[in-house]
């Protein structure tokens, strides 16, 4: 089967830094499902790794963790599906990616595909997905409300880096199902005009200091942070934006240690979120990803959610995946970069 893949962790100008390669097609073992897939999307950690995990062996390492496909073959122990059924998942950090024509996925982290978005919108989702739904209700613990519902709630959530692939789904869910007025970061109009359009009720702007530009919205005090980028820049404005016993819930790695001893005044904490915890470590609750994916399935087709693709790039080869990989680390994409086909 057809694949992309690398030996080496270099530059993404380097000619070998992702290449196209001719694997064998995987073959369906246990819970295990193997996906033929038509779509995938590319995020931040597709090249972290790719810029830090060199492969182990003397054979390429597949990365990608955003996909779309169809069940061709199913392991003995599988249930949850039936051969044919549309699928979208991130997939495993540890195991072999969604850069390739087949890929095997344990079904428990497995949601039906929504059925009103085609195939290469639907790959936009999964990751950013999970990560997202993780960080508002099992880390901020923001309580869930039903779609148009006239309930409103006191908490206020700031969403730093707010037009990337999670903020722009975080965005969409908080506006649908939790109540909280939402306060998203953006710099620039193109992404001012995108994270408003998905639901954002006030925007500010994150290269200028954020306490007074949330002052001057009169809207009470921040309750819950959802740090998406510069965690460690924007630490301490946290710290005095929030309400007592608030919550920061992080996804970045930031590069100095943050002093977390500062949050005891307000009895603030710290949360940080990593989508792949469940799949890496076979939580006894690894099947809530495949519930939370069917969940946002189920708004998507209602009409509350809509896709988060900023850009397509065409067919699934290595040249559109250097693109791909350049265009996320200028930091400048909105939205997500797709690709579908081989």
């Amino acid at each position: 089967m057809k694949a992309i893949g690398y030996k080496k962790s270099l530059p993404i100008s380097d000619i070998d830094s992702l290449v196209d390669i001719e694997i064998p097609q995987p073959i369906a073992t246990g819970r295990d499902i193997l996906v033929k897939i038509s779509a995938i999307a590319v995020n931040p950690v597709d090249y972290k790794i790719r810029q830090n995990k060199p492969s182990e062996t003397d054979e390429y390492k597949v990365i990608g963790w955003d996909a779309v496909g169809e069940i061709v073959a199913m392991g003995e122990n599988a249930t949850k599906f039936q051969l044919g059924d549309k699928v979208y998942y991130a997939g495993d950090l540890t195991r072999q990616g969604s850069n390739a024509e087949y890929q095997l996925v344990d079904e428990r982290i497995v949601g039906h595909k929504p059925k009103s978005l085609a195939d290469v919108e639907a790959a936009a989702l999964p990751l950013t997905t999970i990560t997202a739904y993780e960080m508002l209700f099992e880390h901020l613990a923001l309580p869930k409300i039903m779609p148009d519902s006239s309930e409103k709630s006191n908490d206020v959530i700031l969403v730093v880096g707010a037009a990337g692939g999670v903020g722009s789904i975080l965005v969409q869910l908080a506006k649908a199902i939790t109540g909280a007025t939402i306060i998203a970061t953006a710099s620039r109009e193109s992404s001012k005009a995108w994270v408003e359009k998905l639901g954002a009720h006030h925007v500010v702007d994150h290269t200028k200091p954020l306490k007074p530009q949330i002052d001057a919205l009169n809207i009470g005090q921040v309750t819950h942070v959802a740090s998406l980028n510069g965690t460690e820049s924007y630490f301490d404005t946290y710290i005095e934006l929030l309400a007592p016993f608030g919550k920061i819930a992080m996804i970045d790695d930031p590069q100095k240690p943050l002093d977390v001893m500062k949050l005891k005044f307000k009895s603030l904490s710290l949360h940080i979120e990593f989508m792949f915890a469940r799949s890496m470590f076979n939580a006894v609750d690894i099947e809530e990803q495949s519930h939370l994916l069917n969940h946002v399935s189920d708004l998507i087709d209602l009409g509350y959610i809509q896709t988060t693709v900023g850009k397509e790039l065409g067919l699934i080869n290595a040249d559109n995946l250097k693109l791909a990989h350049e265009e996320l680390e200028s930091g400048k994409s909105i939205g997500k970069i797709v690709l579908q086909g081989f």
